[in-house]
This record gives structure tokens, sequence and C-alpha cells, in this order.
């Protein structure tokens, strides 16, 4: 089978390998299509901090099961699935107390360990996420992205959680307009702030309010969105250092600023605001099972928007061009799927 293999930044080379065998409590799947993610865009720039070359990437994805090994209940050949990428020892504290998302020596399929850019893959059974009959393979690609959002909707356990509560999202990419939308879904108000046009309009779209704080003062955007009594939770969900001090700066005494970008820079934290302000600074990183299935449950029932984050395709042979992709079209580059 063949299988891409980035080799160094910016490289990716195919090589031809044994199509696996799957083991007892294993799955053999038939790659269908994968999820191109902004931290594989900085595997291939050579700035994600924890991914060495050279590594197989691919962690967003739908796939066809192809054979079961031994022992395997609950599936059958011709399942469409997704597949949960993190590989964890379930031995240490957090995995040993529902955490396994931060486990101590956590390692996830494409970025630690092999991931699933190859035309067949085989993984433990229990990774596995049976999708609905009729599920498209570009929403079923989505579903990782989308349990991202419901982790970290969730991590805002105050008070019974987001229902009813008043959300700002910063960052109308694909994470932060699925968060913005997960909120909306799960019954909170929602003002997504960004500065792209086209990433605007993609927001409004999926029935998203927003805000562009390079024409209008995000502050001054918050009170007139929710009132005096301003945001009671903020998601970032850029990687900003400068969009965090900026947050904890404006947020609203008493509230909650949660973490979801993936910051790659020491981000100067204003602790004299976070203690006199009683501020909680949370941050929300990947999922758990728990949170695919509460993803599948919500497109399953229409409360999510996927299609307008589609917006492009490349070949499983033209893999490179994906990222070049994104590189042209910078903004407009929403989500691009790998097929097969």
């Amino acid at each position: 089978m063949k299988q891409a293999i980035m080799t160094q930044p910016g490289v990716i080379e195919y090589v031809n390998v044994p199509i696996p065998e799957p083991g007892k409590g294993q799955i053999r799947v038939k790659m269908a299509m994968i999820g191109v993610c902004g931290s594989d865009i900085h595997v291939y720039h050579g700035k994600h901090p924890y991914t060495s070359y050279p590594v197989v990437q691919g962690h967003e994805v739908a796939a066809i099961i192809d054979k079961l090994g031994e022992g395997v209940e609950g599936f059958e050949v011709g399942d469409l699935v997704t597949i949960q990428p993190q590989v964890v020892c379930g031995k240490c504290y957090p995995c040993t107390h529902g955490m396994y998302n931060d486990c101590d020596v956590l390692k996830v399929m494409g970025f630690q360990t092999t991931g699933m850019a190859s035309e067949y893959f085989v993984t433990e059974a229990a990774k596995a996420l049976k999708l609905p009959k009729g599920m498209s393979l570009e929403h079923a690609a989505m579903i990782e992205p989308l349990a991202v959002a419901v982790h970290a909707a969730r991590r805002y356990a105050v008070n019974g959680g987001i229902k009813g509560k008043k959300a700002v999202v910063t960052g109308g990419g694909p994470i932060g307009n699925l968060v913005a939308q997960t909120i909306k879904a799960m019954g909170g108000d929602v003002l997504l702030s960004e500065v792209s046009a086209y990433r605007l309009a993609a927001a409004e779209k999926c029935g998203i309010k927003t805000v562009n704080p390079k024409e209008k003062n995000l502050r001054d955007a918050i009170f007139e969105a929710f009132g005096p009594d301003a945001a009671d939770v903020i998601f970032e969900c850029i990687g900003s250092k400068a969009v965090i001090a900026e947050l904890i700066e404006i947020a609203r005494k008493g509230s909650v600023i949660i973490v979801v970008g993936v910051v790659a820079e020491l981000a100067p934290v204003n602790m004299g605001f976070v203690q006199d302000h009683e501020l909680s600074l949370i941050g929300s990183a990947m999922y758990r099972v728990e949170d695919y299935i509460e993803a599948i449950r919500l497109v399953g029932e229409g409360l999510i928007e996927l299609d307008t984050l589609v917006t492009h395709y490349v070949d499983f042979d033209n893999y490179l061009d994906a990222y070049k992709l994104i590189e042209e079209q910078k903004d407009k580059a929403m989500k691009v799927m790998i097929r097969f």
C-alpha cells in the first residue's frame, strides 16, 4: 500500500509498505478522507514543538472498516468510522481518573506516532467510533475537530455549564467556528470575533453573530451584544499570546477565559488582573470519547453546519498540494480534505 511520509518540513515522499494485518482486538480500515488541521500546518512549516521527522500525518479521518481482528465485537466490515488518535499509557494519574487526553506520556497519531496518511491503517477497535449510515465522508472527517469544540465548551462548568451563558469566541477558523456553533447548539449566546471578511461571512452563514475587532473595539462589541453584564466566558481559538493578553485585560470580573488555540510562544499574563479580577484561566486539550459521542449527536441532529467549512479537496497522491493551497488561499482555505 501507499503511505505518505513527511521526511522534513515541506517535503512529502510516498513509500510502498505491506498492508497491515489486524491483531486481537484490532480493526483494519481503508482510509477514505483526511482533514488537514492547523497543527498539521505547524508540522509542514517545521514549527510544531512536539513533532520530529520523518512523520506520517493524518488524524482527522473518515474510514471504512476493511477487516476485523480476533475478538472484535460491535463492528462490521463496511462500517464508516472515525478514530481517536490519542495513544495513552492507561496507568498515570490522568489516565486512571478519566482524563486520558492529558496522559503523562501522551502521543498523538500524526505527531509523535504514526498517523493515518496511508491507504490502510490498523488500530485498536476501542479507538474507533461507528458513525451513522448515510453520514458523508466530509462530515465523518469533521467529527474529530468538532470533538475539540465540544470538549472546549464543556470546560466551562460554572453554574451548570454553557447553556444560557454569554460567550465570546476569538478566531473564526475551523475550530473557532465549531466552538461557536457548539456553544449555540448547547443553548449559549455567542459572539465570534474575527478579522477575515471571508471567515466572518462563513460564521454568519452558520448562524453566528460576529464582530470584526479591526472595525469595532471588542470590549464595546461585547457590551453591545450582551449588555452591562458582558460575557461569562471567552474562548481563545487563535493561539495568540497578544490576544490572550488582551482578553485578560477586557474580561469581566469573575469571568472565565478558556484557551483552545495552541500557543507556540510564551504568553505574558497579567497575573495582577487574574488575581484581582478573580478570573479563571483554563486550558482545553483535545477531547475524550464522550466528546466524540456528543459531536456525532450534534451532527446527526443537524445542529452543526459543516458543509460551509469544507472549502477544498486534494487527492491523496498530491498530498503536498494541500499545504501549498492553504499557503495560497490563506483565510479562504477553511478545511482542506485529502480524498482517497
